[in-house]
This record gives structure tokens, sequence and C-alpha cells, in this order.
């Protein structure tokens, strides 16, 4: 069922920890935006603590924005407890097809952690399932496919919910495709607002584990809201930056569902 009042409501009730290794250039924003919405972050990458934190966590946020060995390491067992645990799992390949080694690495994790939800722009997702694609450091210039087709194909070659971001969201498990359309070109306008979208899915999914696929649509549908709010009186990407927290937090469990333009492809 999808309902994201209903799974924003749980969230700010259960306050579930999502657990995030991803890159230094967002670690506040995504935090942050945790907080405002209504869950815990905890953003730990020592190799010698992931494993215990994942056991107090209700899911974890995976993101290669600024990759190191060591982090990878890290990244890997965590998933490896995760998936051990069977807590929802995002990974956000950023920059994938930019470079081999964020490509490889994204692939590597694919390949050894029980991803639940793949969350990227269309050049990072048509990069790891093959397709031609364009990614010019870590922005999607161009992709030869569709993104309603790519979100298909992915969920389907690799086995996951397939969360191809854009100007309009496509959400597939590989039978099914959920649109979003909410959202606003501000978005476009900040680092790290992708990165926001990948944690705040960490949340929805700590809420809803049972129901991936929605979950994963309700996320991007409540950012998306947030992000409308947060462009009315904006006069620029700073004051929109600043506004997105505080439209996070205003998000209203009551009205969400009706704010929400999430349809069946």
């Amino acid at each position: 069922m999808i309902s994201p009042g209903s799974t924003l409501r749980t969230i700010r009730e259960r306050k579930p920890l999502v657990h995030q290794i991803t890159n230094y250039v967002v670690m506040n924003e995504t935090a942050n935006a945790t907080l405002a919405l209504g869950a815990l972050p905890v953003m730990a990458h020592a190799a010698e603590e992931v494993e215990e934190m994942i056991g107090l966590a209700s899911s974890l946020v995976i993101n290669i924005g600024t990759l190191s060995s060591a982090w990878v390491d890290s990244m890997l067992i965590a998933g490896q407890a995760a998936t051990e645990r069977a807590i929802p799992i995002v990974l956000d390949p950023v920059g994938a097809g930019a470079t081999r080694y964020r490509t490889d690495t994204a692939r590597r994790i694919l390949d050894y952690v029980d991803i639940t939800v793949l969350r990227g722009n269309a050049g990072e997702v048509a990069t790891l399932v093959g397709a031609e694609a364009e990614v010019r450091g870590v922005e999607s210039m161009a992709t030869g496919v569709a993104p309603a087709e790519l979100s298909l194909v992915a969920g389907t070659q690799l086995g996951v919910v397939a969360s191809v971001t854009g100007p309009v969201d496509h959400v597939s498990d590989g039978e099914r495709v959920l649109v979003v359309s909410n959202g606003h070109p501000l978005l476009a306008a900040v680092t790290g607002t992708g990165c926001i979208s990948s944690a705040l899915t960490g949340c929805f999914l700590a809420a809803k584990p049972d129901e991936p696929l929605e979950a994963a649509a309700e996320a991007l549908a409540a950012f998306g809201v947030a992000a409308e709010d947060a462009a009315a009186g904006s006069e620029g990407p700073g004051t929109f930056h600043a506004r997105l927290y505080d439209a996070l937090a205003a998000l209203d469990p009551d009205t969400l569902d009706g704010r929400a333009r999430i349809e069946t492809l």
C-alpha cells in the first residue's frame, strides 16, 4: 500500500537509527535531513565499529561519493552484517561510469551485499546494467535508455528495487514501475540532494522494510513535496538549501498522501 503519510508517521514515532557510510561532501546535509524528517542518523565508517553499529540500526545507506580503499572495506563489512541481519540496504553509486574505480566498487558491492534499493541518477544506473551512458564527474549527462525502461531493466537484472531519479523519478522492482512527479528544479542547483534522497530512502525503508518498492517511491515523493515547499519564496539555491530542512521537518503526515504524486506506469 502506498501511503507516504502513514510511513512518515511511523518514522517519527519509532525514530529508527539509519546507519550511513557516506561521502564527506554531504555528510552534514544527509545527517540533518535524516533528523529533520524524524529519524536518527549515525555516520560511522571505521571498520572497527561498523559491524557493531549495524547491530543497532534499522537500515544501512552506502554512498560511494568519496572513495578510499579503507572506506570500501568498511562498506563491505557493514553490508555483509546488514545482509545477515536482513535489514534493508540502500546503495547510492555516486559517479559510477565516471571512473573505473567507482564503477568497479559499485559492482563489487552489488555482488557481495544484498542491496534492497539502488538509488542513482540515470547515468549511474545505466552504467551498472551495461547500457549506454555519459557521466561527467558525478552528474548524469545522457543515457540511451528511457528512465522507466531503465528502472525496469535494473530491477530485473540486478535483483533490486531500482530508484532512478531525475526531473521525474522512476522506481521499479523489475515487475512494476512507480512514477514520482514531485520535486522542484532547484534540487539540481544544490550539491547533495541526490545523496539526501538516498538517506531518506533509508529512513522510509527502516519504517517499511517489507514493502521496499513502495517505501522507495514514498521517500522520493516526501522529499519532492518538501522541495516544493522550500522553493516557495526562495531567492535561489542558498535560501532553498536552508529552507529544505525546515520543509522536511514541517511535512504533515495527515496531508502528505494528498500531495504525493505517485502513479503506476
